[in-house]
């Protein structure tokens, strides 16, 4: 069965103030803008592409932002992939989380290929994804 995918790009409505720190309210105020734009796409998987984003979130600011995203319910009612760098996976995992105790289909990956199997899966059970195994240079 086909799967509509949409990429969204967390530097598109993850703001920062001047020192990097997370402007959360005009976070908010984009992240709604961006729901009632996607809001009339149904039945579509998202990934939030957070790969590129500079900002310096605090795991408070995570779960924030995880629960405005459970608000907006009608947008992110499918599955979300969240994606990002394997140095940035513990509070990617943690965000994953607190949307997943808030009622929300969501992983955190480090591969875009994991997250697209994921998406385009129907798998039932919702469980955290791994954190990818480190490798260890020698000599």
């Amino acid at each position: 069965m086909p799967t509509n995918i949409k990429i969204i790009h967390a530097h598109d409505f993850i703001k920062v103030t001047a020192d990097g720190a997370l402007d959360f309210a005009e976070t908010k105020k984009v992240l709604l803008q961006v729901a009632a734009v996607a809001g009339n796409l149904k039945d579509y998987e998202v990934i939030l592409d957070a790969r590129k984003a500079h900002s310096a979130m605090s795991f408070t600011d995570l779960w924030y932002l995880a629960a405005e995203l459970s608000k907006l319910r009608t947008t992110f009612s499918c599955k979300t992939a969240v994606l990002c760098p394997r140095e940035r996976f513990d509070h990617a995992g943690f965000f994953a989380l607190c949307g997943q105790n808030l009622g929300l289909q969501v992983r955190a990956f480090t591969a875009y290929e994991d997250a697209i199997d994921w998406l385009v899966t129907d798998a039932a059970p919702l469980e955290r994804a791994e954190a990818p195994p480190i490798v260890e240079q020698t000599g």
